[in-house]
């Protein structure tokens, strides 16, 4: 008589207490996801009180986003090995001491080092929830649930950010834009030691302090080099940053295969889902960021909304996310997730096909397509981050946390500059044909560069003339958006290819 195969032991079932906790750990994600964008409707008033000059108005908006990005891989190994509750609490701590130091900031300066400290708590926070989620939730599904909302409520954030800016500068100054943070941290303060249970890694090793500014160096010279060639195109400068990023990437990734306590253990690497599956994440959000950079200028500048306005119309994906999120793990449970992704990246290259047709007055086709890439691309980020975490050791899971939002980072910035570049490029091409063929020569070279260039110049000209500048300028954007969507399309088909190929057998 032959004994039947041992079934593995059923994993314990999440409770009442699990969720509750899961429910605090979306305050801190909420927060610092908005905080990307909460800015946006606060500059003007801070520039008339304030009076930063260019390069500070730069440095307010990039000193947070810098200090997120270059301080992830740092502190996800950092939270594996004091406890990743401890380091969320440290972080809410040091989130809210600084958004009160923001909110009555008397000078630029004490504004861009309120922000660089935001991103700092940011850091602790985004990989430390993640890595909480990780292990708290056993169960596949309950753990696939838990992150697919995860997944919804950061995408849903930077949407929501703009919102609640605009209407706290509708009644209040603009510290309230910082202010609103607090609260949320001292509930977060006070609820987390009750509910969320700590959890590390109980054989940690030596803390590899000489591979901290290595990583800093490798990521923020990349990501700011990046940034920059979006916006101002080619030049050596940037570039060389970027190159300078790569090398000291190189150096870094030496370092961490040939040490026991690297920042980044190679036990991630093990298993083939984990890689793959920071890999497709970086492809999601730059398939998400690159719509997004142009559909926020086009509800302002092409169809003229006003700053809260634009931002409420913008808000109506982010409740298509809400939607999906959570059936994106349902569905994952049906089918093979790697078949489910692809469809996902599927549909948002759908949703990109929908902006090929958009023109200068398209308001609803807009919405449509950017509401069915966001759809799209949340099915993939969550099922994927889903994977990564599922195959990542959970003493590890502060590092693999870090690591997929290392790579959000990096996709999102090349998203923007990217599909920002073929944007730019149309649009100057089309400028430089329209002003050849009629519009006033005495228009400056600004109306050639960007459509604010234009919109500056427009307002300045007189009569049929500024009119005729404005009109070619938002044909030219929308035409380069256009553009841009076509290779929007072909990059999200190509990633659902990849997607199959590299996840073909996998079982987190």
């Amino acid at each position: 008589m032959t004994t039947p195969p041992a079934t593995a032991p059923a994993r314990p079932l999440a409770g009442r207490k699990e969720w509750t906790a899961f429910v605090v750990l979306l305050l801190p994600l909420l927060l610092v996801s908005m905080d990307v964008s909460v800015l946006f409707f606060a500059m003007p008033a801070i520039g008339r009180e304030l009076e930063p000059t260019g390069t500070q108005q730069l440095w307010i908006f990039d000193s947070y986003a810098f200090a997120l990005a270059g301080l992830l891989i740092t502190m996800g190994a950092l939270g594996d090995r004091i406890g990743r509750r401890r380091l969320l609490l440290a972080g809410a701590c040091a989130f809210g001491g600084a958004s009160v130091l923001a909110a009555y900031a008397q000078s630029a300066e004490t504004l861009i080092a309120a922000r660089a400290v935001l991103g700092v708590g940011g850091a602790t926070l985004m990989p430390s929830t993640m890595a909480l989620v990780r292990n708290m939730f056993h169960d596949d599904r309950q753990r696939s649930k838990a992150i697919g909302i995860w997944s919804g409520a950061m995408a849903g954030g930077i949407a929501l950010g703009s919102v609640l800016g605009g209407l706290l500068l509708e009644h209040f100054w603009w510290g309230s834009a910082f202010l609103v943070n607090v609260p949320a941290m001292v509930l977060l303060l006070v609820l987390a030691p009750l509910l969320v249970p700590e959890s590390k890694d109980p054989r940690p090793g030596r803390f590899d302090l000489l591979s901290v500014p290595l990583s800093i160096g490798a990521v923020i010279p990349v990501i700011y080099g990046i940034k920059e060639l979006a916006a101002e195109g080619f030049a050596a400068a940037p570039a060389a940053c970027v190159v300078a990023g790569l090398a000291v990437g190189a150096v870094f990734v030496r370092r961490q295969r040939g040490r026991d306590d690297a920042l980044i253990s190679r036990e991630l690497f093990r298993h083939r889902a984990f890689g793959a599956g920071v890999g497709i994440n970086t492809l999601a959000t730059f398939g998400l960021m690159g719509s997004a950079y142009f559909t926020t200028q086009y509800l302002q500048s092409v169809l003229g909304k006003g700053p809260l306005e634009a931002a409420l119309w913008g808000a109506i994906p982010s409740v298509v996310v809400g939607c999906v999120a959570p059936l994106a793990a349902a569905a994952g449970q049906r089918a093979p997730k790697s078949s489910v992704m692809a469809a996902g990246f599927t549909v948002a290259a759908g949703g990109y096909g929908l902006l090929t047709g958009v023109g200068t007055d398209s308001l609803a086709l807009t919405l449509a397509g950017s509401a069915v890439i966001a759809a799209g691309i949340v099915v993939v980020m969550s099922l994927v981050n889903d994977i990564a975490l599922g195959s990542a050791p959970p003493e590890k899971a502060g590092s693999a946390a870090s690591l997929l939002e290392t790579g959000q980072e990096l996709g999102g910035a090349l998203g923007m500059a990217i599909f920002g570049s073929v944007g730019v490029a149309v649009y100057r091409r089309d400028m430089a044909g329209e002003l050849s063929a009629g519009l006033p020569h005495g228009a400056p070279a600004a109306a050639r560069e960007t459509l604010g260039g234009a919109a500056e110049v427009a307002s300045h000209l007189p009569g049929r003339a500024g009119e005729t500048v404005l009109a070619a300028s938002r044909e030219a954007f929308t035409h380069g958006m256009n553009v841009a969507a076509v290779g929007g399309t072909a990059v999200l088909l190509v990633s659902a290819a990849i997607t199959v190929a590299a996840l073909r057998g996998v079982r987190a």
